[in-house]
């Protein structure tokens, strides 16, 4: 066996390791935004400045600058009006925090990437999935401040749609990360087909993540709070003022009655095919898929469960994080599934290939 045979695989798993380090973090910061929207301190930061904000204030001037900065948004005019210092400061650094992971997680990410790449340790058809994270990583960083720039005018929060689209592209790094460290640990290219089970598992793992898509909306319209009776929405299945704006796709987007609506309509839909999923592994009588399917489903039915909880309750901090961090974990779930799922069908239909062929006679 070649050297470079026997570095290889070792290799592979130190790539696996610091990815699923990285993976760890963006994790992190999707739970910090959440706290960082949910404690109103997300537009307290009114410039982009991509490195000299990652120095705070140091000083009595410093305070004052960017206190007065915050002054000059629509946030604090119609609705922090009178605000003191040490107020101003809380959600400062719920906002600097957060945005400070986001500068560690990059330097987590390039920093490893270029060690790898220039000794030669880095498997070569890996390296094109790795450059594309990384951009979507930088892109990440910009869609942030699109999105803190929508509620600096006329508005005392961000743009929903604006916020859809950060939440989503974190959530979908995430799931990258989780999928391109299974694949390093395997030191292995993966050659997938899109059919049978795996295909299932995909539509789960799409599900989800239009799901959480859907939750940014309620989140970005603190649509949570108007109906917080469960099953029924004001004592009704659909809500009184269900489809009042048009055009539909408004309705749909705009609407916070609408908005919670679908939110409710889609986290019916997970566990529908969740229990799918569960009942067709169980058929099929494979004990490594049952007892895949058993977690996935049971942390689907939290996932559920939390929700509901959340609600009734009027969405409070503790509960409405945690649901989103059980959301990204479900995410990573379903991905690292679809993707076992999918490799499966493919060592499946090799061997059905290869039982198939007639032996010859020697």
């Amino acid at each position: 066996m070649s050297s470079a045979a026997q570095i290889e695989p070792k290799t592979s798993r130190w790539v696996g390791v610091w990815l699923v380090i990285v993976a760890g973090m963006v994790f992190a910061m999707v739970v910090l935004g959440g706290l960082t929207r949910l404690t109103d301190s997300g537009l307290s930061i009114t410039e982009w400045r991509p490195v000299t904000g990652a120095i705070p204030p140091l000083s009595a001037d410093d305070w004052a600058r960017e206190f007065e900065l915050y002054r000059q948004s629509s946030e604090y005019a119609l609705q922090n009006a009178g605000m003191t210092m040490g107020e101003f400061q809380f959600i400062y650094w719920w906002e600097w925090g957060h945005r400070f992971l986001g500068r560690l997680v990059g330097a987590a990410f390039v920093l490893p990437l270029v060690f790898f790449w220039l000794t030669k340790r880095l498997p070569g058809w890996l390296a094109p999935r790795l450059v594309i994270l990384f951009l979507l990583g930088g892109l990440q960083g910009f869609i942030g401040w699109w999105m803190v720039a929508s509620g600096l005018v006329d508005r005392v929060d961000v743009s929903q749609y604006r916020l859809a689209v950060h939440l989503g592209l974190a959530m979908a790094l995430l799931a990258a990360l989780a999928w391109t460290a299974a694949d390093a640990f395997k030191g292995e290219r993966p050659q997938l087909r899109w059919s049978g089970p795996g295909a299932l598992a995909a539509g789960f793992m799409i599900a989800i993540f239009l799901q959480i898509i859907l939750g940014a909306f309620v989140a970005g319209l603190d649509a949570g709070r108007i109906y917080v009776d469960w099953p029924m929405m004001d004592g009704r299945f659909a809500p009184e003022a269900y489809g009042e704006m048009s055009p539909f796709w408004r309705d749909a987007f705009e609407n916070r009655a609408s908005v919670q609506f679908h939110h409710r309509l889609g986290g019916y839909s997970v566990a529908l095919f969740a229990l799918v999923i569960v009942v067709s592994a169980w058929r099929a009588g494979e004990e490594g898929s049952r007892r895949h399917v058993a977690m996935l489903g049971g942390l689907t039915l939290v996932q559920v469960a939390l929700g509901i909880v959340t609600l009734i309750h009027v969405s409070p901090i503790a509960l409405s994080i945690t649901h989103q961090g059980v959301a990204a974990l479900l995410l990573v779930a379903a991905s690292l599934f679809t993707r076992r799922r999918l490799m499966t069908d493919r060592h499946q239909q090799v061997a059905s290939r290869r039982e198939a062929v007639p032996a010859t006679p020697g």
